[in-house]
């Protein structure tokens, strides 16, 4: 495997280490969270492309791949559970934990190759390639309420937090006092606080989206107490309670764009162009040079989080 980028691991304390997997090539983007216990823990993969960073990250703290004995995957959206069919194959002694309405796609990943390629079309062997079935004697399934033990202070807590997915698992963490959240609280975008900014905007993905569960599973979260999130994309925020109630506020605009945009005619295309104006505008505004690597993430996960929107909207009026 070539190392096309540097290594970063992060320790963000309490057991707890980050490794940046580079999900489509950029830094900052999906990260692969490593519980140091008796049971050597990961939580999420990403891609098949992040896989190299893992082992290479293992090594760094000095552990090997044949140590890992749980991998956690909050939801199967390939930019988070990717990876694992290869992961796998350097970890005998692993097995894979998911949510119940998961564990068939990770046996059989066909209908979500087939999702990511209409989404991403042509790029999709660059950042996704291969994705490899998880053999269903490894395959684990906890849903809400549901514990596992990971050490003799550690006792791991599911969620069921859909929303951004019907497959959607959060995992609290009693020593940290965290949450593991993939995308339910969406996305953070450490990039831009270097300006004093903190910036955290919904994941509205297709085609499971659905704004209502998403602030059900917010408050569920927010219910635990726990002070920090741990996020899919990426990285870890202390200060739980301000980072819900500004995804919640920025979920309300979203539908807001979104219900303009398909009033106007203008589907995804209007609605993507609505989101980009507003954070592109928040972004100078606030001095972020418009070079900046950090709208190209931005601009990607406006179009994604258009398509869930329209998607959603249009059911709703066929249904109403």
């Amino acid at each position: 495997m070539n190392f096309l980028r540097e290594n970063r691991l992060e320790d963000l304390g309490y057991g707890i280490r980050l490794i940046d997997g580079y999900d489509l090539n950029v830094p900052d983007r999906t990260g692969i969270y490593v519980l140091e216990e008796e049971e050597l823990t990961l939580v999420e993969t990403s891609t098949s492309q992040s896989v190299s960073y893992i082992l290479k990250g293992l090594e760094e703290l000095g552990r090997s791949p044949e140590e890992i004995r749980n991998i956690i995957v909050t939801h199967i959206h390939l930019d988070h559970a990717g990876g694992v069919g290869l992961l796998l194959k350097h970890c005998p002694r692993a097995r894979v934990i998911v949510h119940p309405r998961g564990a068939r796609h990770l046996a059989d990943p066909s209908r979500l190759i087939r999702g990511a390629r209409a989404v991403y079309g042509s790029s999709f062997d660059d950042l996704f390639d291969p994705v490899l079935p998880v053999p269903e004697d490894r395959i684990l399934v906890k849903g809400e309420g549901e514990t596992l033990a990971i050490g003799s202070e550690r006792t791991l807590t599911f969620m069921d937090t859909p929303g951004h997915a019907a497959h959607h698992l959060s995992i609290f963490d009693p020593v940290s006092n965290g949450v593991f959240t993939g995308d339910t609280v969406g996305i953070r975008y450490p990039q831009v606080e270097k300006w004093g900014l903190n910036l955290y905007l919904p994941s509205t993905s297709p085609n499971q989206f659905d704004p209502e569960l998403m602030r059900s599973s917010i408050e569920r979260l927010r219910s635990t107490g726990a002070e920090r999130i741990y996020f899919g994309h990426f990285g870890m925020a202390v200060g739980a309670k301000e980072v819900y109630n500004r995804v919640l506020q920025e979920l309300s605009r979203f539908l807001r764009d979104g219900e303009e945009a398909i009033e106007g005619g203008e589907g995804a295309k209007g609605i993507e162009w609505r989101l980009k104006e507003r954070y592109h505008q928040y972004l100078s505004d606030h001095g972020i040079p418009g070079d900046h690597p950090v709208f190209e993430t931005l601009d990607l996960d406006c179009r994604v989080s258009a398509m869930g929107i329209e998607h959603y909207l249009t059911k709703q009026r066929m249904n109403s």
